[in-house]
């Protein structure tokens, strides 16, 4: 295994090979905005990750597919807050707060870890895989102290990666939680969504976010839904503006490990994961003339509706003085 330490005076906007091997090529460069990117290659297509903002994948192409939503953002923006710059694959949200905030919350959307300044960062490469990794310390006076440890791992030869996540309280109190692997899915239209959970596991948002505006077609839609199993075709584009939300809570009574798809043709996109690390599950489907995705899984420790919600439910996980949690989601794409 080879460790390669990332520094940000080495990135530039000459986009630059800095590693190769039969399997993998390794890119570093600089987008127009200042951000710094990583580019890896395989035989299947490649991923780019954001190796000091939040460790979030930029964007991800395998199988001739684009797998990132469409959005309004030609590249990342230096922000603070995920809205700033919301054209990623996938984001981590959380870690103390995460959600869409009320008006009584006190918290951006999803929180401070989607778009945090990584105190470093690093590649270890094998034969066989790469993956970027990063630490962020967060420590605020009087309050919160923690560490977190994203990664990102694609394999050889495969459309088919690991995002995972490591969080360790080091304060001496107990620590809140609250964390969703956020991956913005393409939609696709005609693809065919699916699951190892059984219909009823779903329950159709009733809440509207302060950040919807809906019109009388999307109530009655809306309406419609309360009394039907959730949709499973991406046949009715025009029904989904604005967003429809599903949620799935406490789905370890139904499995272990939760499998998902959305299948097009002959490919098939997948998001898995183990049930004892998250407990819940959001479905998010918004197609307009500026975002279109299919987000048919979102793992997380509670439904994103804000702290106080998560809180007010008994959902809200908490670390104590020491404790470590580890998350891993599987995502990308498969022949079918």
């Amino acid at each position: 295994m080879l460790t390669l330490p990332l520094y940000k005076h080495s990135f530039s906007r000459h986009r630059s090979l800095i590693a190769r091997s039969d399997a993998f090529e390794i890119y570093t460069f600089v987008y127009n905005s200042g951000v710094e990117a990583v580019e890896i290659r395989n035989s299947k297509g490649h991923l780019v990750v954001l190796p000091f903002m939040g460790q979030m994948v930029w964007d991800a192409e395998f199988l001739g597919t684009d797998l990132c939503m469409k959005n309004m953002f030609s590249e990342p923006k230096p922000a603070k807050t995920i809205v700033e710059t919301y054209g990623c694959f996938a984001f981590h949200a959380g870690m103390i707060r995460m959600g869409c905030p009320t008006p009584q919350d006190d918290h951006v959307l999803h929180g401070e870890m989607p778009c945090a300044t990584m105190d470093s960062a690093w590649l270890e490469i094998s034969d066989t895989s790469v993956t970027i990794k990063g630490s962020y310390e967060y420590v605020m006076g009087f309050g919160d102290h923690y560490l977190a440890t994203p990664s990102v791992t694609l394999g050889q030869d495969s459309g088919e990666f690991d995002i995972q996540m490591t969080v360790k309280n080091l304060a001496s109190v107990p620590m809140p939680l609250q964390y969703m692997c956020h991956i913005n899915a393409a939609y696709l239209e005609g693809a065919v969504m699916s699951q190892n959970l059984p219909d009823e596991a779903f329950v159709l948002r009733q809440s509207v976010p302060d950040h919807v505006r809906p019109t009388e077609q999307w109530l009655a839609y809306n309406e419609t839904l309360k009394t039907s199993a959730p949709f499973a075709v991406l046949n009715e584009p025009q029904m989904h503006d604005p967003e429809i939300v599903y949620f799935a809570d406490d789905i370890s009574r139904f499995t272990e490990r939760a499998e998902f798809s959305m299948a097009i043709g002959d490919k098939c996109l997948i998001t898995e994961f183990d049930t004892k690390e998250f407990n819940n599950l959001t479905r998010w489907v918004l197609y307009n003339g500026d975002q279109q995705v299919a987000a048919y899984a979102l793992p997380a420790t509670c439904r994103p509706e804000g702290f106080l919600a998560a809180k007010g439910s008994g959902n809200l996980l908490y670390l104590e003085p020491g404790e470590t949690r580890h998350f891993s989601v599987r995502t990308g794409i498969r022949q079918a």
